[in-house]
């Protein structure tokens, strides 16, 4: 059965730059365990006897199927809670929800909207706290970005990431992420979409430690050039449906199509966090190709869950 290292238990997961990139690693190094563990049908119920408790006031296909078979491929249960099933959806404030849960559950995933809600929930709450999906930040989906270039390239550090379209919650925990592990991250949106100056500066201080480096840029095939990793993300987020057709006009460009490929490195490989709309950030072409694997990517969020809720519950 895979090894647990005890320093990450009781920790919580809220953001990847809370961790170092040997920490980073050893989560990766966890999830490619217990992924090959579950291919050769070797059962690693290392939770058993314990529950998480899943908010999710953001709807989900990947977070909760990923969680919740997690949490039963560990021998553990996952317990489903939207805000029309307890009472944080009629007022009662995070705190008290926090402090109640603690008592009940080994551990609290949340996916929201305000990612100072998650910081509040981890404030108050006496059990890990895991950041499901916030405005902000999407650490959970970058953990399992991460393991899969290593699965697919090997390595991490060194290589090219090119992000093109929208600079949000994936684009932030992808330049945090990246620049941790040493990578190279261009990112490439339009004005008035761009990353944060605060995520853009802390992924600089990183890459100034890791070896890495940082590029935002309004041209697509200026960040894609040379990249080892072509990634994107639907031009308007969940919560944005109605700059919808503002949003389309803004991002009409920003697509990963057979142009922007010819640019990249021969091997590179493409990515997408999902859900995808074909024919606006990604074509069909790219996105069921040979170097497309978004569907890999996919389930490692399963691996890659599984491994963050064995560490720190």
């Amino acid at each position: 059965m895979v090894k647990l290292n005890e320093k990450f238990k009781g920790r919580d997961f809220i953001c990847l730059n809370d961790f170092t990139a040997d920490e980073i690693y050893e989560m990766i190094d966890v999830a490619l365990a217990l992924k090959a563990e579950n291919k050769a049908g070797i059962p690693h119920p290392v939770l058993k006897g314990k529950t998480l408790g899943m908010i999710f006031t953001k709807s989900s296909t990947r977070t909760r199927v990923a969680f919740e078979v997690g949490m039963y491929q560990l021998g553990g249960y996952a317990l489903f809670l939207s805000n029309r099933d307890i009472q944080i959806g009629r007022g009662e404030s995070i705190k008290d929800t926090a402090r109640v849960l603690s008592r009940m559950v080994d551990g609290i995933m949340i996916r929201t909207f305000s990612h100072q809600e998650v910081l509040d929930l981890a404030k108050y709450a006496s059990v890990p706290v895991i950041n499901g999906l916030s405005d902000y930040l999407h650490p959970t989906q970058v953990l399992a970005d991460l393991m899969t270039i290593k699965e697919h390239k090997g390595t991490i550090k060194g290589l090219k990431l090119a992000y093109i379209g929208d600079g949000n919650n994936v684009a932030n925990s992808l330049l945090i992420g990246g620049s941790k592990m040493g990578m190279q991250v261009a990112i490439a949106s339009p004005k008035g979409y761009q990353p944060v100056p605060e995520i853009r500066e802390l992924a600089e201080q990183n890459a100034q430690v890791s070896g890495g480096s940082i590029l935002i840029v309004e041209d697509p095939l200026e960040a894609a050039a040379g990249a080892d990793v072509l990634y994107t993300d639907v031009w308007a987020s969940m919560g944005q449906e109605e700059e919808s057709e503002i949003r389309r006009k803004a991002f009409a460009g920003y697509q990963i199509n057979e142009t922007v490929l010819k640019v990249a490195h021969p091997d590179a490989i493409v990515m997408h966090c999902l859900p995808a709309h074909c024919g606006e950030e990604i074509t069909e072409e790219v996105m069921e190709g040979p170097q497309s694997v978004v569907y890999d990517e996919a389930e490692n969020r399963l691996h890659a869950h599984k491994a963050i809720m064995a560490l720190v519950m």
